[in-house]
């Protein structure tokens, strides 16, 4: 096809947003789909998606639907008669009848290298791997779970302190030039998609909220993986003198550690380390007890001295 093309854009989350605005940028967005606003904060107050906001403030309809899944629920897409629909975090399985409702079907910007970390949380499970490389996938989307045919990929490199914050904003962006370069030819059929192959696909399932729980027993570049990949949500965390303690920011230990057990809190040339498995460490950067404010390990230490030389999570006496 040449022009712009008429598009519904779904999605949800932040990471969705970069990808939204190069398309109005680019293209013809028609509409917006996206989850329904929530409940957040202590009042419980209902809080609209970032996809949301940014739809509204460039003027284009939304529709909010709790699910795809009956046929009438898309009633609204057919009316806006849609050249593509181009999905990034929607957060919602879709059926045929919304997949294959547009002539060019349904195009996903997933942010892994297929078939690597098909699922919903490619980016925090390719920190918890160690993987050196992740990207992103344009791929036509299929009734599997990111099993559709790829048309680009693009490669970025993972650095030794990358976090899921980064590596989030640094793959949206990636994921929003791609479009940018790549979807009039798609379109147009210049780009022809490849089956993913089934050698060396993973599954990359959604991250629960006590999925940040450190167990001191795990070696130490393990949890520094872990730190990580649970930045910002739901945070690396552990247990001392009965309280929550969240590690906001560590690495792993280069100095002389202690003999001790797993979970023991030692003062190292470098700072404040907590023993790990293996014979390693933890240097912790930066603490917060729950209800406080956020400290470097030094600070935290200043105000409980008896921190050092305490255990923490499991390993507690």
């Amino acid at each position: 096809m040449t022009g712009m093309a008429r598009i519904i854009f779904m999605g949800t989350p932040e990471f969705a947003v970069p990808i939204l605005q190069t398309l109005l940028a680019t293209q013809t967005v028609v509409g917006v789909v996206c989850q329904p606003d929530k409940p957040a904060g202590r009042g419980n107050q209902l809080r609209p998606p970032p996809v949301k906001l940014a739809a509204l403030a460039a003027g284009i309809p939304v529709y909010q639907p709790r699910s795809l899944r009956r046929e009438e629920a898309a009633a609204p897409l057919r009316e806006w008669q849609p050249d593509v629909i181009v999905v990034a975090a929607f957060g919602q399985i879709l059926r045929p009848h919304v997949l294959y409702l547009p002539p060019h079907g349904s195009l996903n910007v997933h942010a892994s290298l297929l078939p690597r970390w098909r699922g919903a949380s490619p980016i925090q499970h390719a920190l918890l791997a160690g993987d050196a490389t992740t990207g992103v996938t344009l791929m036509g989307m299929d009734e599997g779970l990111d099993t559709g045919p790829m048309y680009v990929q693009e490669a970025l490199t993972i650095s030794p302190d990358e976090t899921a914050a980064t590596l989030h904003d640094r793959l949206a962006a990636l994921g929003a030039e791609m479009l940018r370069r790549h979807l009039d030819d798609i379109l147009a059929g210049r780009v022809v998609a490849v089956p993913q192959p089934d050698e060396g696909a993973t599954y990359a399932p959604m991250i629960a909220k006590d999925a940040g729980q450190i167990d001191w027993t795990r070696d130490a570049a393990e949890l520094d993986r872990l730190a990580r990949a649970m930045t910002p949500w739901p945070g690396a965390f552990t247990q001392w003198n009965g309280e929550t303690l969240k590690v906001l920011r560590a690495r792993p230990a280069t100095a002389d550690l202690p003999d001790g057990p797993s979970g023991l809190v030692a003062r190292v040339a470098g700072g404040i380390a907590v023993l790990a498995g293996g014979g390693g460490g933890l240097l912790l950067d930066e603490v917060q007890l729950a209800g406080k404010r956020a400290m470097s390990a030094a600070e935290f230490v200043r105000g409980r001295p008896e921190f050092v030389g305490s255990s923490l999570g499991s390993a507690q006496a």
